[in-house]
């Protein structure tokens, strides 16, 4: 995994190639600019570039001054360090606070995300519509990103605080072109923030029973999340935001740590209102397979007990290596787990955590998740409930007709086939249960235009160009359609609603009714948005639904 100068010396990370064409856009001084109907960044009449490095773009961080840009009026800073590298003597060990740095660091190209192995989307129709940029990996990873309408001007915006993609084991905060947060920032006037942190087994493997210094390691990338928390208590006021409110929010992964801060002590008060999209989270990994995990690891790396500091040592491709090597004999991967410490339960297993029973959820996810590649027909369709609910395929299959009337095979393939809609029945239930915080839930419908021809479009990603206000840029998924402007504005409106309220509702939808353990009111976001009660409560009662 290769470095450069700048992240030897802690400097920001190697420039990507988007971010290489926009710096040789930058221009001395501030430019007027226009923008698109969505706020996308357009070009000024004359050609003058929209980019800026303005010297009033330094802001004051508890480590030093950082240098940021500004991009269609919206200060961005990037690959800003909220703790120390974690390599050498750092590996496996919670984070460090960062060493302040003399004069101004430049902070205007991502930083490296955690060293991981890549595994991408299964077919070409899928990396065409995802798009995704991987990045320059290195342990010195615990950088964070920032997108802000103003900085130095007094103000209290809400924070929207991501957590990126792709599991516990890969994945970055600027993986993907939908991530980007200055169209949510402008829209909402709101700060953008998100994070690169530990993954994989430099963030949860418990080496526990080798030692106390490694007491926390099972759950090192979740106290990374913590520690970036801690630096936007610290420090986003200097950005123009309120650090009294805070949302965290996520997408599959990212709504899997979502669920795990809201059961983590060590979260609480630093956050205060909790987004989860088709990430719902019931448990965490299994403590004793994380131990055989940790202990064949060691033995594939031909180390012992009295040997165990080897493992700060070894190079991060070897240790990757390895990782496969184990995950391919036992079919584990390492993960958060239940330590009793730094997370006391399971997430929302039996129940929903008590400690942060007072904030606000929303939770939802696509309508398809996960669509079926091979062709569906309905004899397909029953062929499939036969194998997979063998004592009621009929009863499903009728159900799911009722439930989904005029829909392709397809589609009720997709639908029965994926777990997060009911897992996140579950999650919004027990939640709701509690009675000390509103709850709401979403089903995202709609079908991008492209592949006509294939049914079951409202998949696992979707949403996400959408609750960033970002469909012109992700034209590659959306379109760049006008019907998709415009649900992007009802959406990225809702998710700021809920930020700075914790309502999402707002005077472009139809009133939207909180979720309760009694009656599931669902927002279906399509070119019409509607509120529907207990759509599927057959569904889920048939499919052995909480």
């Amino acid at each position: 995994m290769p470095t450069n100068d700048s992240q030897k010396s802690g400097g920001a990370g190697v420039m990507g190639r988007r971010d290489v064409i926009r710096a040789s856009a930058i221009v001395a001084g501030g430019a007027a600019s226009s923008v698109s109907a969505e706020g996308a960044p357009a070009q000024t009449p004359g050609g003058r570039s929209i980019i800026s490095t303005p010297l009033n773009a330094v802001v004051e961080t508890v480590s030093g001054k950082v240098r940021g840009y500004t991009e269609s009026g919206i200060f961005t800073f990037k690959g800003i360090p909220y703790a120390a590298t974690t390599e050498g003597k750092n590996r496996f060990q919670p984070p460090q606070k960062v060493a302040p740095w003399p004069g101004v660091r430049s902070s205007m190209s991502f930083g490296p995300a955690c060293p991981q192995t890549h595994r991408d989307f299964s077919s070409d129709r899928l990396r065409f519509l995802f798009q995704r940029d991987y990045a320059e990996q290195h342990e010195d990873c615990l950088r964070v990103n920032i997108w802000t309408p103003g900085i130095h001007d007094n103000r209290k915006r809400p924070v929207l605080f991501w957590l990126h993609a792709i599991g516990f084991h890969s994945g970055s905060g600027h993986q993907f072109t939908f991530y980007d947060g200055a169209n949510l920032a402008r829209r909402g006037d709101v700060v953008v923030v998100s994070i690169n942190h530990r993954l994989n087994l430099f963030g949860f493997l418990n080496l526990a029973e080798f030692g106390e210094s490694y007491a926390n390691s099972a759950n090192a990338g979740m106290l990374d999340i913590v520690a970036a928390l801690e630096w936007v208590r610290e420090n986003i006021a200097n950005f123009g935001g309120d650090a009294g409110n805070v949302t965290i929010f996520g997408q599959s992964g990212g709504g899997y740590k979502v669920c795990h801060l809201l059961a983590m002590p060590s979260a609480q008060g630093l956050f205060h209102k909790a987004i989860v999209q088709s990430g719902p989270s019931l448990t965490s990994g299994s403590d004793e397979d994380s131990r055989k995990f940790a202990a064949d690891m060691v033995q594939e790396l031909g180390l012992t007990a009295s040997s165990i500091t080897g493992l700060h040592t070894v190079s991060p491709e070897r240790l990757l290596d390895a990782r496969i090597m184990v995950q391919r004999k036992l079919s584990i991967f390492p993960r958060p787990v239940v330590d009793g410490r730094v997370l006391p339960s399971h997430p929302f297993e039996p129940v929903a955590p008590a400690i942060s029973a007072g904030v606000p959820l929303l939770i939802g996810t696509t309508l398809h998740e996960g669509a079926p590649d091979e062709p569906i027909t309905e004899s397909t369709l029953r062929d499939h409930l036969r194998k997979s609910h063998p004592a009621k395929a009929d009863a499903l299959f009728d159900v799911l007709g009722r439930t989904y009337p005029g829909t392709h095979p397809a589609e009720r393939c997709a639908i029965v086939r994926q777990d997060e809609r009911r897992n996140s029945v579950a999650v919004a239930k027990r939640k709701a249960a509690l009675k000390a915080a509103p709850v709401y839930s979403y089903l995202f419908a709609w079908e991008t235009p492209l592949f006509p021809e294939r049914p079951a479009r409202a998949v696992h990603f979707t949403e996400l160009p959408f609750v960033f206000n970002n469909t012109d840029r992700c034209a590659h998924a959306t379109g760049g359609t006008e019907q998709a402007r415009q649900l992007a504005a009802r959406m990225s409106d809702a998710w700021v609603s809920f930020a700075r309220t914790g309502n999402p509702g707002h005077s472009g939808l139809p009133k939207w009714t909180s979720f309760t353990a009694e009656r599931d009111a669902t927002m279906f976001f399509n070119d019409r948005c509607e509120v529907k009660f207990d759509h599927d409560r057959e569904l889920l009662a048939a499919l052995g639904g909480d």
